[in-house]
């Protein structure tokens, strides 16, 4: 019995997971089902898109900026050891908008919006505001859940290519500034190199980074306890349910776009 039970452990947390990827799909499918239905929330829909686009747009610039200046000065002392410095302006072009921006902006957009969204369904839910939503004959998915998802899918690939843009900047100003590059020469060798494939890939990126980090939101929020601690723990769940999937759908979109 004694060594069964590590098994048994297993077995319990191999079927809540299971459950929980059911749930969550059955949840998404709903919300996603609820875009194409009316009515529609404009209201909503706009404050949404005000909260994760504009709002987002600090962090996600400062963050994709820095990481560019970072990832130009880290492929200069590499390539210093093979002399072969030229390649830096392309390998930060295709490293920001393939990978880093998209990867990044994602999850900031987990950080910021998942957990506000959570944090503001749970808390709703908590003082029984969705109560009243169907009381009100409005369908809490359709008010909450849809306007959210349907901003995010449209605005955080905008907040993605604005961030593969700074990124890029900011590797421009270390290589030209600190590194000596010829301006001129590095964006031209910027825009060689890129093609419209990676500019694609990190705009569907994005689209479905918006859509992970927007809809693990809505779920930990609808599904949160009662009381403050139910309200933390949604947050929390939410946040690492967010930044998880983003990272697993980066691998399965980069297998997509560039696997062999």
């Amino acid at each position: 019995m004694i060594a069964a039970a590590p098994l048994a452990y297993l077995g319990r947390q191999t079927l809540a997971l299971l459950a929980l990827t059911g749930q969550v799909s059955l949840f998404t499918a709903q919300g996603l089902s609820h875009i194409f239905r009316p009515p529609f929330y404009g209201r909503e829909f706009l404050v949404a898109l005000l909260q994760i686009g504009w709002l987002s747009l600090p962090v996600v610039g400062l963050t994709a900026f820095f990481t560019g200046g970072a990832l130009a000065l880290q492929i200069y002392d590499g390539s210093t050891r093979f002399s072969a410095e030229a390649v830096v302006p392309q390998i930060v072009a295709i490293g920001m908008v393939r990978e880093l921006g998209p990867v990044l902006g994602g999850l900031m957009i987990a950080a910021r919006v998942t957990s506000s969204i959570a944090a503001e369904i749970a808390t709703m839910k908590v003082t029984e505001q969705i109560d009243a939503l169907v009381t009100l004959s409005t369908h809490p998915m359709k008010y909450l859940t849809a306007p959210r998802v349907l901003a995010a899918l449209l605005v955080v690939p905008a907040l993605v290519g604005v961030g593969d843009v700074i990124g890029v900047f900011g590797g421009f100003i270390v290589s030209t500034q600190q590194l000596g590059f010829n301006p001129s020469t590095y964006i031209h060798n910027t825009v060689d190199f890129l093609e419209v494939r990676d500019v694609l890939s990190s705009l569907a990126k994005g689209c479905a980074f918006g859509g992970i980090a927007a809809t693990m939101g809505c779920y930990f929020g609808m599904n949160s306890g009662r009381g403050a601690q139910g309200v933390g723990q949604a947050t929390k769940g939410s946040v690492q349910a967010a930044a998880v999937l983003i990272l697993a759908a980066n691998f399965l979109l980069t297998s997509l776009f560039f696997g062999t």
